[in-house]
């Protein structure tokens, strides 16, 4: 289920906000500053409300490089199906908000799908997928400026950690000092570790439980406080093991199932249910459904946090 190209968007009218997909492009060369005054007029919400739960819709694959999904190479190359795809994700009642680089927040943002929502940004990597400089994870998207700049609410890192590859310490070090200025700037530094190896000249992440709790102790002392660090944590087996090593507040990586759907959505019932875990932050697994309905997908997600 998607939204048509053309069709008007669901926006508030009289605010500038484009009519339809197609009309991004007209206004990114004409006036381009529109990004700027939507921004500063967007209409903000509490991080949290009553149930203190999160559903955030997280959407920064393609700038890394990674365009799978459901088996399909390439299934994220068209930028219009993937915008389709969000702005229903987006407006499914629950859903808090969204994880994006600035070329997807923004187009969003010109369509009127942020006001009223959650933004985390992503800080990316220049650690493409695939390639010789993979773990050597420069920060190529949002820095802190640009965050608060946006009045979004966050910053997410990935952080992957190879204890065979000098260019992990590199990467740590430029991250807790970014975790640093977040702290000192009230904003929530999203962290998502990974302890990674390269096996047979591809990055694979270990998803042992005692893999994911050492990444986790690494991750939540970076930096000179952790008052507004949350991680971002894959489900694995042992989940109530694995969450008895944080006090932080976490939101659950969806990631690619490798089960049926029932089998993943049972696991993340049982991870929801634990001390620290405040919601899912789920990206392709909702976007590109095996049956391609994306609200249904979205909807039974959102039933698991709420």
């Amino acid at each position: 289920m998607t939204v048509t190209s053309t069709a008007p968007v669901a926006a508030p009218a009289g605010q500038g906000f484009a009519g339809s997909i197609a009309e991004i492009n007209e206004i990114r060369a004409r006036d381009p500053q529109r990004i700027q005054r939507l921004l500063a007029a967007r209409r903000r919400r509490p991080l949290l409300r009553e149930d203190g739960r999160l559903m955030i819709i997280a959407c920064d694959h393609p700038a890394r490089g990674a365009l799978g999904a459901q088996g399909r190479p390439t299934a994220m190359a068209s930028r219009t199906e993937l915008l389709e795809r969000l702005m229903t994700a987006l407006s499914r009642p629950g859903v808090d908000g969204l994880l994006a680089t600035a070329d997807i927040a923004e187009d969003l943002l010109l369509l009127g799908a942020l006001e009223d929502k959650v933004v985390f940004a992503s800080l990316n990597r220049g650690g493409l997928q695939g390639s010789s400089f993979e773990l050597d994870d420069r920060n190529t998207g949002y820095d802190v400026q640009g965050t608060i700049d946006a009045g979004f609410d966050g910053l997410k890192m990935l952080t992957r950690i190879d204890l065979a590859d000098p260019a992990t310490v590199a990467t740590l070090e430029a991250q807790a000092k970014i975790i640093t200025e977040l702290n000192r700037r009230r904003t929530i530094a999203m962290v998502e570790p990974f302890m990674s190896s390269r096996v047979g000249g591809k990055i694979v992440n270990d998803l042992s439980p005692n893999a994911v709790i050492k990444s986790m102790h690494i991750a939540q002392g970076l930096g000179a406080s952790s008052a507004y660090t949350w991680l971002k944590l894959p489900v694995v087996h042992e989940m109530e093991r694995v969450m008895d090593a944080t006090t932080l507040p976490t939101l659950l990586l969806g990631g690619d199932p490798e089960g049926s759907p029932d089998e993943t959505y049972a696991a993340w019932q049982a991870a929801l249910a634990l001390p620290s875990v405040r919601g899912l932050m789920v990206g392709r697994t909702m976007l590109y459904p095996a049956d391609g309905d994306v609200a249904k997908a979205v909807d039974t997600a959102v039933s698991l946090v709420r």
